[in-house]
C-alpha cells in the first residue's frame, strides 16, 4: 500500500490565482497604454508628474508605516497604483508640489488613517483630486490643461460641450484615441488605451464587466435621452478611466452583482446630472466618491440570504 499522507488544515481551502502584489501589477500593466499616449501627447513632463506621485506615495506609506510600527507593505504595490492614478488626474499644468501633497493626501488620510489597504472608505486617488481641486482650482483647471509648449489654447472637450461651442469640438475619433489637441487630465485623454488596459483587466479576471459596462451604458442612454451624442460623452472627460480603473476599486466598491449593479448606474447618473446641469463640466470623480460612501449601504441590502439561521440569530448578529 502507498504511503499516503493527507494534510489537513483550516478553512479556507479555496485559493484565489492572484495575490494583492500581482493584481496591482496587472492594473499597472492595463494603465501602461493610457500612460504611453499621455507621454506622446503631452511630453516628458507628463511622465515626470506621474513618476513624483508614485514615489511620494511610495515614501509616504512606508513612513508612516514605520511611525506605526507596522509592517511596511509598499512591495503589495498598491501606492505605486494610487500614485499612478493620482498621476493620471491631475492636468498638464500641475506644479510637482501639487502632485506631492495630493499624494500624501492620498495616502496618509484617506487610506492609512483608516487602516490601510481594504479599509478605505473610498478611491485614494479620487478622494485627493477632489481636495486639490478645492484648494488650488486654477491650478487644476481651465488653463492648467494645456501644454506649456503647446501656442493654441482651447478648453476640453466637456468645457466645450458645456459652452455650447459645439464648432470647436473635436471629432469622435480624435477624442476616441486622443492623439490630436484633446485636453484633459493626463491620464484620460485616450479612450482607446484605456479601453484597451480596461479589456485586459476583465479578461484577466482582475474587475468584474457589471460596474464599467454598466455605468458606460448609463452615460450613453442618458446622453440620448437629453438628446446630445453618447459617443462624446463616452469618450470625453475620465468616465472611461473612472469606469474601468477606479469604480472598481475592490474596497470602495459592492461585491454582490446587485449591488455592482446599482452602483454602476448611481455612478452614472451623477456623472450625468453634473454634466447636464451641474455647473462643472466633469462629473466622474464626484459621481464615483459619491457612490463609494452609499456602497456599505447598498451591499447591506443586496446580500445573498442566509440559510439555516433563524431570524433571531441574524438580528442578534446584526
Amino acid at each position: 500500500m502507498n504511503d499516503l499522507k493527507l494534510t489537513v488544515s483550516s478553512s479556507p481551502h479555496i485559493r484565489a490565482n492572484h495575490s494583492t502584489a500581482s493584481i496591482m501589477q496587472n492594473v499597472i500593466i492595463a494603465l501602461l497604454p493610457a500612460l504611453a499616449v499621455a507621454g506622446y501627447v503631452f511630453g516628458v513632463w507628463a511622465l515626470a508628474l506621474v513618476a513624483i506621485c508614485v514615489i511620494s506615495c511610495v515614501v509616504t506609506e512606508a513612513i508612516i508605516q514605520k511611525l506605526l510600527k507596522k509592517p511596511v507593505t509598499i512591495n503589495d504595490w498598491s501606492a505605486v497604483v494610487t500614485g499612478v492614478l493620482l498621476g493620471f488626474n491631475l492636468p498638464i499644468g500641475a506644479p510637482w508640489w501639487i502632485a506631492v501633497i495630493g499624494s500624501v493626501f492620498a495616502i496618509a488620510i484617506v487610506k492609512q488613517c483608516f487602516g490601510g489597504l481594504g479599509q478605505n472608505f473610498m478611491n485614494p486617488a479620487l478622494a485627493a483630486r477632489a481636495f486639490l481641486l478645492a484648494s488650488w482650482p486654477t491650478r487644476m483647471t481651465s488653463t492648467a490643461y494645456i501644454p506649456v509648449s503647446d501656442t493654441v489654447t482651447t478648453a476640453t472637450p466637456l468645457a466645450l460641450l458645456k459652452s455650447g461651442e459645439l464648432a470647436s469640438m473635436p471629432t469622435t475619433l480624435d477624442l476616441f484615441t486622443g492623439l490630436n489637441g484633446v485636453y484633459g487630465c493626463i491620464g484620460e485623454i485616450s479612450a482607446l488605451a484605456l479601453i484597451l488596459g480596461g479589456l485586459y483587466l476583465i479578461i484577466r479576471g482582475i474587475i468584474s464587466w457589471r460596474i464599467p459596462v454598466i455605468y458606460i451604458a448609463t452615460v450613453a442612454v442618458i446622453a440620448l435621452v437629453a438628446g446630445q451624442d453618447p459617443l462624446v460623452h463616452i469618450f470625453s472627460g475620465g468616465l472611461m478611466l473612472g469606469a474601468f480603473f477606479m469604480a472598481t476599486d475592490y474596497a470602495s466598491s459592492p461585491v454582490t452583482a446587485k449591488g455592482q449593479i446599482i452602483y454602476a448606474i448611481g455612478c452614472g447618473l451623477i456623472t450625468m446630472i453634473i454634466r447636464l446641469i451641474g455647473g462643472y463640466p466633469e462629473g466622474v470623480s464626484y459621481s464615483i466618491l459619491l457612490m463609494n460612501l452609499t456602497a456599505p449601504l447598498i451591499e447591506r441590502f443586496t446580500k445573498d440570504k442566509v440559510y439555516g439561521v433563524t431570524k433571531a440569530k441574524k438580528e442578534a448578529k446584526a
